[in-house]
């Protein structure tokens, strides 16, 4: 699972980003965690990750909190082949929570992701993908962090997931999605982000526009 300098031929850059501030707690952590996982080899994802071999996607998932915590769970990686969505799957559903006090920095987050952009495969397009169940509070916001990274050719959309702090998914549309057709998606809870997350990564992967279907709100 190298970090890839470039790959020709491939038709998406996807980056998964996972909220594990203090907002957070154990079972939640674990209800996010298991779904993704669950969702990157449930039949529909596969089929989409899958659906023209000679035009890959190339996956990344990593874990946000704080303005300096941002971990990497599955470094950069070609999605060739179901086992390597199980492979995925079991990097994510195996790894363990880096740390659980910190707050809420979404655009440090999104300086994480621009970097992993820049030194991942060269696709014909680049999506980021940030859950989170809250407004930033710590940190850059994220109008400063795309004033400052390059987000060229990548759309960032959003799962928001309520049950917490009020308004998260009219924050996530104002402040965090951008690009072309950019979108929220959102989570009634922790328990519904399983499903949330396999509907959001389908309308990611299919479609004329990858990541840019209609009726996402403009970025």
């Amino acid at each position: 699972m190298a970090a890839a300098p470039g790959a020709a031929g491939c038709r998406l850059a996807l980056v998964l980003a996972l909220d594990i501030s203090a907002s957070v707690d154990a079972r939640e952590d674990e209800l996010q965690r298991g779904g993704l996982a669950r969702a990157l080899i449930a039949p529909e994802v596969q089929d989409a990750f899958l659906a023209d071999p000679d035009q890959p996607v190339w996956l990344a998932v990593f874990e946000w909190s704080g303005p300096r915590s941002q971990v990497d769970l599955l470094p950069w990686l070609e999605i060739a082949s179901a086992g390597d969505l199980d492979l995925a799957a079991r990097a994510v559903a195996g790894s363990r929570r880096s740390r659980d006090d910190m707050p809420t920095a979404i655009g440090n987050a999104l300086g994480h992701a621009a970097t992993l952009f820049r030194h991942g495969p060269g696709c014909a397009a680049g999506t980021l993908d940030v859950s989170g169940d809250g407004r930033n509070n710590e940190g850059f916001p994220p109008a400063s962090a795309y004033r400052a990274f390059d987000f060229d050719n990548v759309t960032v959309n959003g799962l928001a997931i309520s049950g917490g702090e009020a308004g998260v998914a009219d924050y996530y549309r104002a402040e965090v999605i951008r690009g072309p057709g950019a979108f929220v998606i959102e989570a009634e809870n922790f328990r519904d982000y399983e499903r949330a997350i396999r509907g959001k990564l389908l309308r990611e992967l299919q479609g004329p526009v990858i990541g840019g279907l209609p009726g996402g709100a403009p970025g």
